[in-house]
């Protein structure tokens, strides 16, 4: 019998790659590759069966029920296996948005796994792939978590890699300053900065030689969103002068940017000293090994 209601937990991500090209598909998005691992920030979701569908965010975002990530993940799902999706759905939000972390792709990562475990569907069933894919390009990554390839439109996945589980990470973003995806792509199109070299990251990863990844991280819509918010290279810069910090980029179409450390206590004290002593938003955080999971049930 099924538990009455599950705790889900939706990880956030961060890009060790973004290659974003000005060709566009026939659903008119641009070809992306991406390669990403899921960080121990995570919402936290609260599933239950209910009368009708539900979704409510704590703390309420002001973002519409029906332009919830997680409603239309709920939806998609029913849809596909023509079923009613009645749920309540309680999203706690720790995942900021508008910062790259993936935050709405990774709740609707979690509502499709949580409502795989009311309804007995199989993860791995190929219509759990499409259902992702159409929530959101993010959106299958999350279904695994760990280094990942994904091309096509950032949505196709490509290649698995074994996780760096344990690496230190210092999340550092502005309080308020940040692009939409849409904003970012649009400013894209205007500019079409290269792409990075990707193979010699995915050599590095497929050997699992951490100094190799590191030194080969990529984001080419960077230089856009360091045009459009200042605060953004100047986070990068201070970052680089941090002690045991190896590597610094942006995630996603920012706002965010992410340290790479050699030990958590580093990453924990830049994060505090970019809190406040600079006055940005900043959490320590750990590479993890999955994408969301059932915590409770």
């Amino acid at each position: 019998m099924a538990s009455p209601f599950i705790m889900v937990t939706a990880p956030a991500k961060v890009n060790l790659y973004l290659g974003v090209y000005p060709e566009l598909d026939e659903r008119g998005y641009h070809r992306v590759d991406s390669v990403m691992t899921t960080i121990d920030l995570v919402d936290t979701l609260a599933i239950a069966p209910a009368d009708d569908l539900m979704v409510k965010m704590v703390p309420d975002a002001g973002i519409p029920m029906d332009s919830n990530s997680a409603t239309k993940a709920a939806k998609a799902m029913g849809a596909a296996f023509g079923r009613d999706p009645r749920f309540t759905i309680v999203i706690d939000k720790h995942i900021p948005a508008g910062s790259g972390l993936g935050g709405p792709s990774a709740d609707a990562a979690a509502v499709i796994m949580g409502i795989c475990h009311f309804w007995n569907i199989d993860p791995t069933d190929p219509r759990i792939d499409e259902v992702a894919r159409a929530c959101g390009a993010d959106v299958p990554f999350f279904l695994y978590g760990p280094p990942a390839y994904l091309s096509g439109g950032g949505d196709r996945m490509e290649e698995l890699f074994r996780p760096l589980t344990g690496t230190s990470v210092a999340l550092v973003k502005p309080w308020e300053a940040h692009m939409s995806s849409a904003e970012a792509y649009a400013a894209f199109d205007k500019s079409t900065p290269a792409a990075g070299a990707l193979e010699p990251l995915v050599d590095a990863l497929r050997k699992h030689d951490e100094t190799a990844i590191f030194a080969n991280l990529s984001n080419n819509l960077e230089p856009i969103a360091c045009a459009a918010i200042p605060e953004i290279p100047e986070i990068m810069a201070w970052l680089s002068e941090q002690p045991d910090v190896r590597a610094v980029r942006m995630t996603g179409s920012g706002s965010c940017v992410y340290a790479v450390c050699n030990t958590a206590m580093a990453a924990e004290k830049i994060a505090l000293a970019a809190l406040n002593e600079k006055n940005w938003w900043a959490q320590a955080a750990k590479m993890m090994e999955r994408g969301p999971y059932i915590a409770v049930g």
